[in-house]
Parts: C-alpha cells; sequence; structure tokens
C-alpha cells in the first residue's frame, strides 16, 4: 500500500468532520441513521454500559476482512485506519465533552445539520478510497459490483438498521433516520461529484497561439484546436479547447485576458473525464 500525503491529510480531515456531526448532533439525538455507528447507538440503547466508541471499534472488525479480500488491501487499510481514528475521536469526544442531551432541542435541526456534516465527511472519505468501516465496507462493494453511485449503495446497505432502529427507538425517530440516510446519500454523491467535476474551455482569440503554448507548457494540459470562419467578420479563427480543473482555469482565464483584452471565452462543467491524464 503506497502512503499518499495529501489522501492520509484528507482522510483526517474527513473523519474529524464526520465524527462532529455524528456526535454533536445525531447521536444525543438518538438518530440511528444507518451504518455501524447506527447499529452501535441500538446495542448501546440496550446495554448503556457499553460505550458506543468500543461497540464500532467491534462491529468494525468483522467487516476488515472482508474489505481486503473483497476489495483490496489499499482500501482495506485506510478503511482499518480511518474506522479506528473515528472510534477515537467519538470516544475522545465522550471524555473531553460529554453530552447527555441534544445541544438544540430540535430533531429535524439535530437531523439536518447532523447528516449535512457527516455527508460531508463521508463524501470526502469515499472520494480517497477508503470508508470508516461496517456498512460503508457494503456500499463500497454494492458500487463496485453493480457501479451505483456510492452514496445510493449506502443507502442500500443501511436499510437493514433503520429496520433495527425501528423496534429500539420506535417508528418516529426511524422514519426521522430514513429520511436522514436518503439526504446523507444525496450529499456524498454530490461532495463527490465536486471533486470530479471539470470545465471544458473553449477559447477564440487573435492570440490564440501564444495561449495555447502556456496552456501546454505551463499548465500542462493538452488542447484541441479547430479551424473556422468567423460569421460576422469572415476571418479565419483559430479556436482552442481543453478540459481543466477550476484551479487551472482561473491560471488561463487570467493569463488570456492580460493579452488579449477583446478575447473570447466559453466554459462548461464536465462531472467525469476519461482518459489523458485524467
Amino acid at each position: 500500500m503506497e502512503f499518499n500525503l495529501k489522501r492520509f491529510y484528507l482522510i483526517n480531515i474527513g473523519i474529524i468532520i464526520m465524527a462532529t456531526g455524528l456526535y454533536y448532533f445525531l447521536i444525543p439525538a438518538d438518530l440511528a441513521v444507518g451504518g455501524v455507528t447506527g447499529l452501535a447507538m441500538v446495542i448501546n440503547k440496550l446495554i448503556p454500559v457499553i460505550p458506543i466508541g468500543i461497540l464500532m471499534l467491534i462491529a468494525n472488525i468483522v467487516l476488515f476482512i472482508v474489505a481486503f479480500l473483497v476489495i483490496g488491501k489499499d482500501f482495506g487499510g485506510y478503511t482499518i485506519y480511518s474506522s479506528f481514528l473515528l472510534s477515537g475521536v467519538i470516544y475522545l469526544f465522550e471524555i473531553i465533552t460529554p453530552i447527555k442531551q441534544p445541544l438544540i432541542d430540535d430533531l429535524m435541526i439535530n437531523l439536518i445539520y447532523g447528516i449535512i456534516i457527516q455527508g460531508i465527511g463521508m463524501g470526502i472519505i469515499f472520494y480517497q478510497n477508503a470508508s470508516t468501516g461496517g456498512t460503508d465496507i457494503v456500499a463500497k462493494i454494492i458500487n463496485k459490483f453493480t457501479h451505483v453511485e456510492i452514496g445510493k449503495s449506502l443507502l442500500i446497505a443501511d436499510l437493514f438498521v433503520i429496520v433495527l432502529a425501528i423496534f429500539t427507538f420506535g417508528a418516529r425517530l426511524a422514519l426521522y433516520a430514513l429520511l436522514g440516510i436518503g439526504i446523507n446519500a444525496l450529499v456524498i454523491d454530490k461532495v463527490i461529484a465536486g471533486f470530479n467535476t471539470k470545465m471544458k474551455v473553449v477559447i477564440i482569440s487573435e492570440k490564440s497561439g501564444v495561449i495555447n503554448q502556456y496552456i501546454i507548457n505551463e499548465i500542462k494540459r493538452g488542447t484541441t484546436l479547430y479551424y473556422a470562419d468567423g460569421g460576422f467578420t469572415k476571418k479565419e479563427k483559430t479556436i482552442i479547447s481543453t478540459v481543466v480543473n477550476k484551479r487551472q482555469y482561473i491560471k488561463i482565464k487570467q493569463f488570456a485576458q492580460r493579452i488579449d483584452p477583446r478575447i473570447f471565452i466559453k466554459v462548461s462543467f464536465i462531472h467525469e473525464v476519461l482518459g489523458e491524464g485524467f
């Protein structure tokens, strides 16, 4: 398993964000919104002497072997680390800031804020090809073999926990939780789509040769050139087309506008790009 510092950093950020949504909003409101966390909440409700963090740790061990065998050691290794860290962060929160009741006495507010915060963290972790264990592993397996988006795969995997929550916390909380995992699926898929989003840039300029060389040599992106006639000017035009990320687009725009104030730029968002360095 090759170590990647940026990936490691983003996974840690995702874990902290996820733990914040769980501990300060979802757990104190008894919102068992799926996953091993939801399962641990159900068991903790029945056996209060066992901390939720410890229950999550025990439950995750069962699925680690599956992660290694089915998905691979890279995913499995980072999943083990993430699950240990999530359990540890929540357990740390339990020691530093013990909470016996929700911070806000409004179930819907706890649900919405908790799910959105958790979903952002999970989206970051999934995008780095890792998970926090439990039903996240099941979701990744579903995603791998069916190509269903990871958020929707997690929704399928979490329905079992919601059924258990009905008998433990009652239908009202379970229905809130069902709404929660639906929102969670949307947030995760939106976060991942945001990471994947690229920009198709079309440029028409009198300085197309200089701009083309800048994109190739400085931005390190390929281009496609089209030759056309201006409908109004009747002049020959060279059209540059390229696909870049948002940061690269800003650099191209600033450079192009600086050398040609009359430049024409057209931009569209692309949600998936394959090949040629992507």
